[in-house]
């Protein structure tokens, strides 16, 4: 499975010269962890997060500690572009999933941009893959049936720990192939075997 298949686009992006209170309600009003920073003319130059966001912005409670802790000055970004983690890992529509994941256990971060040409054409986050990959086998065996009836109603699809079985009359190695085929594209679908 590919970013494309899961990617959200088009993307909810911000500019580098917005107000952190802009950022702050894009991203509370669509309920999503991060955006990315885009210039006028296009370009990626960051990514801000709610923790970006949330970094100097929740001042000490002094009536909430046994000892008052000294009160530091809260140095509070006014702008997306001092708050933002500049140059962000991307990924492009091609790349893999299973890279992807591991792009974002490793640098944790919650979503990342998804280039096309230098255009951000995409994002993709945790959920987004999560979504895609963690299906009941009912679900995946719904959804391959659905496809396969599409093409010819001939065979019928059960699918067990996300390895999908179809069964029926396949005419050439071409008709198996095809069959192969519609059925990886289910996301969630690990394996195929084909019966008969």
């Amino acid at each position: 499975m590919r970013a494309k298949d899961v990617m959200t686009s088009p993307v909810l992006t911000v500019a580098p010269a917005a107000p952190v209170e802009e950022a702050v309600a894009l991203l509370t009003s669509h309920g999503v962890t991060a955006l990315p920073v885009v210039t006028e003319a296009g370009d990626l130059v960051g990514m801000v997060s709610e923790g970006d966001l949330l970094r100097h912005r929740v001042p000490v409670d002094r009536t909430a500690h046994m000892l008052a802790p000294p009160s530091p000055a809260l140095d509070r970004p006014a702008s997306v572009a001092e708050a933002m983690t500049p140059a962000p890992i991307t990924t492009w529509p091609g790349a893999d999933l299973a890279d992807i994941a591991e792009a974002m256990l490793a640098g944790d971060v919650r979503s990342i941009p998804v280039l096309d040409d230098g255009a951000v054409v995409g994002i993709v986050s945790r959920r987004d893959i999560l979504r895609a990959m963690v299906r009941t086998d009912e679900a995946l065996a719904a959804e391959v049936q659905h496809r396969l009836d599409e093409y010819a109603p001939r065979w019928t699809a059960t699918v067990k720990a996300g390895a999908a079985t179809v069964t029926g009359p396949f005419g050439d190695d071409t008709e198996r192939a095809v069959v192969t085929a519609l059925t990886r594209t289910v996301a969630g679908v690990v394996a195929v075997h084909l019966e008969g």
